[in-house]
């Protein structure tokens, strides 16, 4: 089914708009699970990240993370003002601070092994249906990324295709 191009401006025929409204149930779902457990989402990714990974400079987490330095600093401050990481100066080049957890951040991670479950509980999908929606996601951040790089080769919109 094709969209005529008068409805291309639509709200509803937004693709954008349907995933930020997405991330922010997300979010709102997130901010009551991860209550519990003293943290924000943005905490509990970085999180992740060092519970997979263990210590890392801020740049490779940065990395990890999608996030410049500039947001990653106040979250670190923050996730250390609480006990759960450690930064480290680098010894053999000051430039770099490297991030490990502490023992309450080791241990916080058996508490928040039950997030993963809850969020997929809140889904209403089954495990199939959100490894699937994830590698779409996935794919769609790598598409995205790519035009975002070369808006040169982007191609124009097909005739009927619907909104973004």
């Amino acid at each position: 089914m094709t969209t005529p191009t008068a409805d291309w401006l639509r709200l509803d025929q937004q693709i954008c708009f349907s995933l930020n409204a997405a991330s922010r149930a997300f979010g709102g779902v997130y901010r009551v699970i991860l209550k519990d457990l003293g943290l924000t989402y943005p905490q509990y990714l970085v999180l992740l990240v060092l519970w997979e990974h263990g210590d890392l400079p801020v740049k490779d987490l940065g990395g990890h993370l999608r996030l410049d330095s500039g947001t990653l600093s106040p979250l670190l401050k923050r996730l250390e003002a609480a006990g759960l990481v450690h930064r480290e100066r680098s010894t053999l080049d000051e430039r770099s601070v490297r991030v490990r957890l502490t023992e309450d951040g080791t241990a916080l991670r058996e508490r928040a092994l039950e997030v993963p479950r809850r969020i997929a509980a809140a889904t209403g999908f089954d495990v199939d249906e959100i490894r699937d929606l994830r590698t779409r996601l996935d794919d769609l951040t790598t598409a995205l990324d790519k035009a975002a790089r070369h808006p040169d080769r982007t191609p124009p919109p097909q005739q009927g295709s619907a909104g973004a």
